[in-house]
């Protein structure tokens, strides 16, 4: 039997899917989480070079790649919103929002553990690192932008704006180890190969799906709270059993 998705592009409609999808990627995102920490920093043997301190990136790479994606992500959404006035889209772009700012933050505090030890600053202003924290600006203006304009629908447009134009910073970010002569690392994991050792490549992806199974969840939550704050108003909202309650 053909399923109609376009139905779920209603909000009405995708407040019950959201919540039944959610446990489905929570429990396996928690699962994982504990899976990855226990290879990562139980299983995978000490780095030759780095020792012990390596381990950091089992979290920091992880955070790094789902920050940038979760812009791109966010943009897409919010440009969605944008040119065909969808409000679901919109609110998606709401939605992860403040999950990729933590990324962002994660990524740069875990780097800056990182890199005490392996430079011997906690800080410096690396083209990669600048245009992280850019990144991390970018998301709490974003989220800034939407909270000081109280209609909803100027705020969506607002923000899809400076989304739109931010994403021009995402590229700059992966590719600043290649345009530039910069103090950190290039990639590990390439498509030709890696070098790593087994339990090293099964913890970095366990704890990549964790993350990503982590946003899903995270986003479909709280994309439930914006659709019930934003169609507080209408008929099916004071219906819900859970609202009445």
């Amino acid at each position: 039997m053909a399923i109609n998705w376009f139905k779920y592009s209603a909000p009405s409609t995708f407040y019950g899917l959201a919540g039944k999808l959610v446990p489905w990627f929570a429990v396996p995102a928690a699962i994982l989480f504990v899976l990855g920490i226990y290879i990562g920093f139980f299983v995978a043997p000490p780095d030759a070079v780095q020792s012990e301190a390596y381990r950091i990136i089992f979290i920091h790479v992880p955070a790094s790649i789902l920050s940038m994606f979760i812009y791109l992500i966010m943009a897409g959404y919010a440009a969605l919103g944008l040119i065909f006035n969808t409000r679901l889209s919109s609110m998606m772009a709401t939605a992860m929002a403040p999950t990729g700012a933590l990324f962002a933050f994660i990524s740069l505090w875990t780097g800056a553990l990182w890199g005490k030890p392996m430079w011997g600053a906690w800080w410096v202003w690396d083209a990669r690192l600048t245009s992280e924290l850019i990144l991390l600006f970018l998301y709490l203006g974003f989220i800034a932008l939407q909270a000081a304009i109280d209609d909803p629908r100027r705020a969506d447009r607002a923000g899809a704006l400076l989304a739109i134009v931010g994403s021009v910073n995402v590229p700059i970010i992966y590719f600043s180890v290649k345009w530039w002569n910069t103090l950190h690392q290039g990639s590990t994991v390439k498509f030709t190969g890696t070098s790593m050792h087994v339990a090293m490549q099964q913890a970095m992806f366990t704890m990549l799906v964790a993350c990503w199974l982590y946003v899903i969840a995270v986003t479909l939550l709280r994309v439930r709270s914006i659709i019930l704050e934003r169609e507080r108003s209408t008929q099916w909202v004071n219906e819900l059993d859970e609202v009445r309650a």
